[in-house]
C-alpha cells in the first residue's frame, strides 16, 4: 500500500473509517469521501499520512464524477477506488409505507458504485490498480427485513464479478469484500418501515465483529488483491449449503437476523 493513491467512499464512519486508519497506517494517500465533510475532517487529522476530503453522495452521478476528477487534481493518479459507501433497511417489505426507498438503496449500494468506477476506470487501466467493491453477506444470499439492501448487494455482487471477466488481461483487478454482521453506524441510520432512520442500532452489538476488527481482514485481503472475502465462517459454509440444502439456509437467515434483535 506504500505510496498507493486510494478513492475511499463512505469513509467518515464504521468500516470505512477503520480501514481509512490502516490504509494510512501502510503509507497510503486517500483521498477520503462521504456526505459529511465535518466527519471527515475530523479522521484527517488522525491519520499519519498524506490525505484530502471530499464532500461526496454516490447518489449523484455528477458527484462522483468530480469525486474522480479530484482525486486525480489531488494526487495526479489513482492506483485503487474502494466503493464502501451505503444505506441498509430495517423493515419487512410488506410492511413499507413508501417504496422509493428501494430506488434510493439501488441509487447508493449499486449505481453509485458503478458509476464512480465508469469514471475511476481509465485511470485505474494506466496504474494497473485495483476496484474494491465492499458488498455484504446480504448480496450472496437473501436476508429477512433487509429485502430491498439484499437486492441492492446482489446486483453489486454481480455488476462486479461480470466486470472482473470485461477487465481481463487489463491488469486492473476487482476484489468483492462480504463482512457478516459489523458495528456500524449504517445500523443506526438503518432505514425503517416509515422510511425514517431508525436512531439506534437493531443489533445486539458486543454479539458481532467490530469495524476495527473488519477493517484489518479486509486490509489483508484488499493488499492481496483477492478475488472474494467473506467474513464469517457462517458465510462460507453458506455459499455451498445453499446448493445442496437451500431451505436450510433460509431457516439460518432468519435465525440470524432474529437472534441479532
Amino acid at each position: 500500500m506504500q505510496g498507493k493513491v486510494i478513492l475511499l467512499t463512505g469513509a467518515s464512519e464504521g468500516i470505512g473509517r477503520a480501514l481509512a486508519v490502516q490504509l494510512s497506517q501502510a503509507g497510503a494517500q486517500l483521498m477520503l469521501a462521504a456526505r459529511n465533510l465535518e466527519r471527515l475532517r475530523e479522521l484527517q487529522q488522525q491519520l499519519p499520512g498524506a490525505s484530502a476530503v471530499i464532500a461526496l453522495d454516490v447518489a449523484d452521478p455528477q458527484q462522483c464524477q468530480q469525486a474522480v476528477a479530484a482525486t486525480i487534481e489531488q494526487f495526479g493518479r489513482l492506483d485503487m477506488l474502494i466503493n464502501n459507501a451505503g444505506i441498509t433497511m430495517w423493515s419487512r417489505f410488506e410492511q413499507l409505507d413508501d417504496l422509493t426507498l428501494l430506488e434510493r438503496l439501488m441509487r447508493v449500494n449499486y449505481l453509485g458504485a458503478a458509476w464512480l468506477t465508469h469514471s475511476a476506470l481509465p485511470h485505474l487501466k494506466q496504474s494497473r490498480g485495483q476496484i474494491v467493491a465492499v458488498a455484504s453477506l446480504a448480496g450472496l444470499t437473501g436476508v429477512p427485513e433487509r429485502s430491498g439492501y439484499a437486492a441492492s448487494k446482489h446486483a453489486m455482487v454481480g455488476f462486479f464479478d461480470s466486470l472482473r471477466i470485461e477487465l481481463r488481461g487489463s491488469g486492473v483487478d476487482v476484489s468483492v469484500i462480504c463482512p457478516d454482521f459489523v458495528v456500524s453506524e449504517i445500523h443506526k441510520r438503518a432505514i425503517g418501515a416509515d422510511g425514517q432512520p431508525l436512531g439506534e442500532s437493531p443489533m445486539q452489538q458486543d454479539k458481532i465483529m467490530t469495524s476495527e476488527q473488519c477493517a484489518e481482514q479486509v486490509f489483508a485481503a484488499i493488499a492481496g488483491r483477492r478475488r472474494l472475502w467473506i467474513g464469517s465462517l457462517r458465510g462460507k459454509l453458506g455459499r455451498w449449503l445453499r446448493l445442496l440444502a437451500p431451505d436450510l439456509i433460509d431457516r439460518i437467515a432468519a435465525k440470524a437476523i432474529a437472534e441479532r434483535r
